[in-house]
């Protein structure tokens, strides 16, 4: 085949991927690149730099207690020489100032052995439009073969009520807050019963030395197995303007078996059709 036109068949099919890509993410896109920008930047410039773009005075890195991103970075922290990552989730509100990702990482110190792990990030738009980070917390384990397909939430068109008061707002948060207790309280008992009424279908739950445990039947058959037993305390609990989709952080005693883990915890939660909210992220890390 001549050589031009192989290139313009190579071309024509690389625009068809392109444009198919952008067209299936549609919003959640502009959060995905941003998260993938700033993994680029981590292989090229290193992971200070690019971590240090992606946060502002409002950024809350978990290391593992929260604390103030730029604080953190700026103290020129223990960071490994190496950082990189993948998501392998994303969704993004219909307000579009708030979104998540997830996905898989590893790090390495010079000299020292590769260490794998699983990131979670809540990331808000700031004045500009631009993405930055909320919060960041991420759970090490032994790495694996295989990783979960990306998923992503993408918003549907439909209009939301648009809350002026911050009395409303906070109102708004305190449902949040209620239903992440609830959840906490039926933990302490039974983390099994708990997750069968609380968590999505498709779920994600993200544990200390566990590659990703992804869908609900799994989740739910995990914690029978390991017969875990949580004790919770919600701390902070955040929701997206439109309403739709929410986090919730704390502090967690996470039996499992005869064993115990100091844990702190992030949830996503999102508002499912039939107006009960699920949580589609759970990742419990030690503290």
């Amino acid at each position: 085949m001549n050589y031009t036109i192989r290139l313009s068949i190579l071309f024509f099919f690389l625009a068809v991927s392109s444009n198919t890509f952008a067209q299936i993410l549609g919003k959640v896109g502009s959060l995905l690149s941003a998260d993938r920008t700033a993994a680029r930047l981590s292989a090229t410039e290193g992971p200070h730099a690019a971590l240090l773009s992606i946060v502002d005075r409002n950024s809350t890195f978990f290391t593992p207690a929260p604390t103030p991103a730029l604080e953190y970075l700026n103290n020129r922290p223990n960071i490994p020489d190496v950082l990189t990552w993948k998501p392998t989730f994303a969704a993004v509100a219909k307000s579009m100032e708030w979104g998540v990702t997830a996905g898989s990482l590893s790090f390495q110190r010079v000299g020292a052995i590769q260490r794998y792990g699983e990131y979670l990030a809540v990331w808000r738009r700031d004045r500009k439009g631009v993405w930055k980070i909320d919060l960041r917390a991420q759970v090490e384990h032994h790495g694996g073969s295989s990783e979960p397909e990306l998923q992503y939430i993408e918003p549907d068109d439909k209009d939301y009520t648009k809350f002026r008061t911050k009395e409303r707002i906070q109102q708004r948060k305190e449902i949040v807050s209620s239903n992440d207790q609830l959840l906490s309280a039926v933990l302490k008992s039974n983390a099994a019963i708990a997750y069968e009424e609380f968590l999505a279908e498709d779920a994600r739950f993200y544990f200390p030395w566990k590659t990703p445990i992804v869908g609900k039947k799994a989740i739910l058959a995990f914690a029978k197995e390991q017969d875990l037993a949580i004790q919770a305390e919600s701390l902070v609990s955040n929701r997206s303007y439109s309403g739709e989709l929410a986090y919730s952080y704390g502090t967690a005693t996470v039996a499992a078996g005869e064993e115990r883990l100091k844990c702190n915890y992030v949830r996503i939660w999102q508002l499912q059709p039939d107006f009960q909210w699920r949580v589609v992220i759970e990742m419990l890390f030690e503290r």
